[in-house]
């Protein structure tokens, strides 16, 4: 009974260490969680305000950072300014089967978008995100394969608002 408990308090030592090695590995490689985006700017316009997904989720990601490009009375400037210069969703046949029916589309989402400063100076150049899922097709179940083509337009446009954040976070200054 008593080498039961023992083996049982020794394993659990063991399952410790090897998890303390572990992390001295990951830590000594230079890995770490990826934490909030800092950016080299305090205020952001996005343009078109609100036209597109894309932009409307990224106004709701950046949150308070958000600022309308024309200025109002008594209200500063954005410093930057994200112009989503493109937005495309496209959908596509790429599986049939024998008798010609659609199996299989490939569903597409296309941003182009550009960092500016108000005064016109580029901050980052116009740069394309291109995202794809496919998704299969079944007659029988038509209008459940409608909701997975929204959920899986809406995952690509999360994906993408995700990689504009991080291309943001990448302008270092602000400055000529």
């Amino acid at each position: 009974m008593l080498r039961y408990l023992f083996s049982g308090r020794i394993r659990g030592v063991r399952a410790m260490l090897c998890g303390a090695v572990v992390l001295i590995f990951l830590g000594g490689c230079g890995f770490a969680l990826r934490g909030a985006a800092q950016f080299a700017f305090e205020t952001v316009a996005v343009t078109p305000e609100r036209a597109g997904g894309v932009a409307a989720e990224l106004s709701r990601f950046l949150g308070d950072k958000v600022r309308p490009l024309s200025s109002t009375a008594g209200q500063a400037r954005p410093d930057a300014v994200v112009e989503i210069l493109r937005e495309a969703r496209e959908k596509v046949v790429v599986g049939v089967n024998a008798s010609g029916q659609v199996r299989e589309f490939q569903l597409r989402l296309t941003v182009r978008f550009s960092v500016r400063t108000p005064q016109g100076k580029t901050l980052m150049e116009p740069v394309d995100i291109y995202l794809q899922r496919d998704i299969s097709f079944v007659e029988s179940a038509v209008l459940a394969k409608e909701a997975e083509e929204v959920l899986l337009f809406r995952d690509m446009q999360t994906d993408a608002v995700q990689q504009i954040v991080r291309r943001m976070a990448a302008i270092k200054s602000l400055a000529p």
